[in-house]
């Protein structure tokens, strides 16, 4: 029913046996599933005792259909099959990973490790597929081998996102100054994906210290949005705007400007946008914040106009947008529009989207002096949509362009 092979694509290719074969595993996963503890607690222990590898996969090939509270019953009946005489098999299922079914996986062979047991693991992590070394790395989260350290640091920016991620965590746990100094440096690379890479090892690594940097890399990275989307899984929201208000309010804005495209809307759950708003909108008398709560309601209005990007997700997800649109309906534009003026100004790492809003013409047009050429553009498309950009104006904006593709852009407005 769940597996992946020809099969599934070519109905006539599915032999009478095969048919037999899935419809007997769907029926034994039923039961491992099901609420009949007789039958659960004979399929887990008969699929431990049997390392029936066969079964684990078609489990596994289920995970995006089964619901995660089932799935977590299964690990526990899983787990509660395994004992002093049989854990061993499980080294069989390592071929097959599952983030649903890796705790129960590696906290199993960890209360029965020793040191013939890890030498074992450290050869699978060596030379193992990478599923096996994925579940690898997770073992010595929980027994540090220093023996694992180059495999860990060898695997931790693999291009398998689960494995590089058990790796950075483990990395963490060991402390590990070599690879956390060198996606310091990475996280300054020119290579835009490098980059990424480096930002979301250290968030997994777990160093709050990282911070100042992580947020450095954002303010100058093309990919801004991404990494402002994964800095509140190092430190969250509330805990930035403690420390750095300003730092914390840019983070939050590349957040509201990714969300729909670059960052999945169930993440307003993981930010707690709603809290996060809610206490902004509590403190909203200056500037910067009146800026991000401007471009938060604007947001979550095209969130909830466009059926695009609402269609596909849950009932919970689409009520937290609709409740959180509902919470930017209440601020006083009227009294946060005057105060975005204060960001018109090309030191501001807030000026662009300060110009989305702002409404003081006069204001608007002193940025056309500034020099920033990027800056000069999108002064520029701000005049023109409200009307206010001449040939004299456009004239001035192009005295300080340089970019030949920004002057015809200008010239062209």
């Amino acid at each position: 029913m769940f597996q992946n092979d020809k099969s599934l694509c070519h109905p006539e290719l599915v032999s009478g046996s095969q048919i037999i074969r899935l419809k007997k595993m769907n029926d034994l996963i039923k039961k491992l599933s099901g609420k009949n503890k007789n039958d659960y607690e004979q399929i887990a222990a008969e699929m431990i005792n049997n390392a029936n590898v066969e079964l684990f996969k078609e489990l596994v090939a289920q995970d995006d259909f089964l619901f995660d509270f089932v799935k977590q019953n299964v690990a526990e009946r899983l787990a509660n099959a395994c004992n002093e005489s049989n854990y061993k098999n499980l080294l069989k299922f390592l071929v097959c990973y599952s983030p649903y079914y890796d705790d129960f996986i590696i906290t199993t062979l960890v209360k029965y490790a020793d040191e013939d047991l890890t030498d074992e693991i450290l050869e699978i992590f060596e030379n193992g597929t990478i599923d096996e070394k994925t579940y690898c790395a997770k073992y010595f989260f929980y027994i540090q081998d220093p023996l694992a350290l180059d495999l860990l640091r060898e695997n931790s920016h693999s291009d398998d996102d689960s494995l590089s991620a058990n790796c950075a965590a483990t990395l963490g746990v060991f402390n590990d100054s070599v690879s956390y100094n060198n996606a310091l440096e990475k996280i300054n690379s020119n290579d835009e994906f490098e980059q990424l890479s480096a930002v979301k090892f250290l968030v997994l690594f777990g160093n709050k210290e990282a911070i100042p940097a992580l947020i450095t890399a954002m303010k100058k990275s093309t990919m801004a949005e991404n990494i402002a989307g994964e800095i509140p899984y190092l430190s969250n929201l509330f805990e930035l705007l403690e420390n750095s208000k300003e730092d914390a309010l840019l983070v939050i804005n590349y957040i509201i400007n990714g969300l729909g495209e670059i960052l999945g809307l169930s993440t307003v759950f993981d930010y707690e946008l709603y809290d996060v708003f809610e206490r902004l909108i509590r403190h909203a008398d200056d500037s910067q914040t009146a800026v991000v709560l401007l471009n938060a309601a604007d947001k979550f209005e095209t969130l909830t106009e466009n059926d695009e990007y609402l269609f596909d997700e849950d009932k919970n997800t689409k009520n937290e947008i609709h409740d959180i649109k509902k919470l930017l309906g209440s601020i006083n534009k009227k009294h946060l529009k005057p105060l975005v003026h204060k960001e018109l100004n090309e030191n501001s790492e807030f000026v662009y989207t300060a110009l989305d809003f702002a409404d003081d013409v006069f204001a608007i047009r002193e940025l056309l002096k500034c020099n920033n050429q990027t800056i000069i553009l999108k002064t520029a498309e701000v005049l023109k949509k409200l009307g206010n950009l001449d040939e004299p104006t456009k004239t001035v904006a192009l005295l300080k362009v340089t970019d030949d593709n920004i002057k015809s852009i200008i010239r062209a407005l």
